[in-house]
């Protein structure tokens, strides 16, 4: 196992250069080894494959993922930590850390500068807390050449990304992330196995991006608009959540049509039904 996936090598990498956690940046760094290799093998990356990683802190992951991957391009938003990494990494030369907050990176363009001569790309990553929903969400919006994701989050993010219908989980993301992946929680991660601890349990999801949604939609933009509004407030029927955007005439009719009761709930649909919503919206409203 790697040396940078320990307690003493984390402990000791931070002390040596006289590094301070910055709480701003949620930096956690992992110290389990076999976690982090059992991330890198759910992504099941090769070398001819190329890896994203976002926020690689002091490179135990890069590490793993120089020695499997083809190369590795690496976003790191603290510059204190660039020296640290280049030392850590010494050994390899498949890599690029660019110093820069990933959600106001020119992804498509580092890709086409970089990634072009690899068969496939992936994100792994260990994310930071606080902005993990905006940079999954982001990422996936943008329609990139990225075949899948496997990363590190708060288990709380990962049980609503993995939610089901009629489940507390169930909600908006898990809606909109199953209309663009295949999303299964590989790993539960105890919140003691990070230097410093967090407040909470985490877990590593993985996402398989679909070349097209498992269903065709008429107006995506509609279909995002109505699963957004129908969880708008989750203890609000569907009828009372809709009218708040659309006419309560129209909703009505609408519901009938789809033979959908006025008093359901968002957390009761399905994918399908939140597309047959959409569509019944996009062919019939303003007619």
């Amino acid at each position: 196992m790697s040396k940078i996936g320990s307690v003493g090598f984390v402990s000791e990498a931070l002390q040596k250069n006289k590094f301070k956690i910055k709480k701003k940046y949620g930096q956690n760094f992992l110290t389990d080894a076999g976690i982090l290799e059992s991330i890198v093998a759910a992504s099941e990356v090769t070398a001819k494959d190329a890896v994203i990683e976002i926020g690689p802190g002091l490179g135990a992951l890069t590490e793993l993922l120089c020695k499997t991957a083809g190369f590795v391009l690496a976003y790191e938003i603290d510059h204190e930590l660039l020296p640290i990494l280049h030392h850590n990494l010494s050994g390899f030369q498949n890599y690029k850390i660019i110093e820069e907050d990933i959600l106001k990176a020119n992804l498509l363009e580092d890709i086409h500068q970089y990634l072009t001569d690899y068969e496939t790309i992936y994100v792994v990553a260990n994310l930071p807390y606080y902005i993990t929903t905006p940079i999954l969400t982001g990422l996936l919006s943008k329609n990139l050449p990225i075949k899948r994701y496997v990363m590190m989050m708060q288990l709380e993010v990962a049980n609503r990304i993995c939610g089901k219908p009629d489940t507390k989980e169930y909600n908006a993301l898990s809606v909109w992330i199953e209309y663009r992946a295949d999303a299964k929680k590989i790993l539960k991660v105890p919140r003691n196995v990070f230097i410093p601890e967090p407040n909470v349990d985490s877990a590593v999801v993985r996402l398989d991006v679909y070349d097209q949604p498992p269903l065709a939609v008429k107006d995506e933009g509609i279909l995002f608009e109505v699963i957004r509004v129908c969880f708008w407030q989750r203890r609000k029927t569907l009828f009372n959540n809709l009218s708040m955007a659309y006419p309560k005439e129209f909703i009505l009719n609408m519901l009938q049509a789809l033979t959908l009761s006025p008093t359901i709930r968002a957390e009761a649909l399905s994918l399908k039904d939140f597309i047959q919503i959409s569509d019944y919206i996009t062919q019939n409203l303003n007619k």
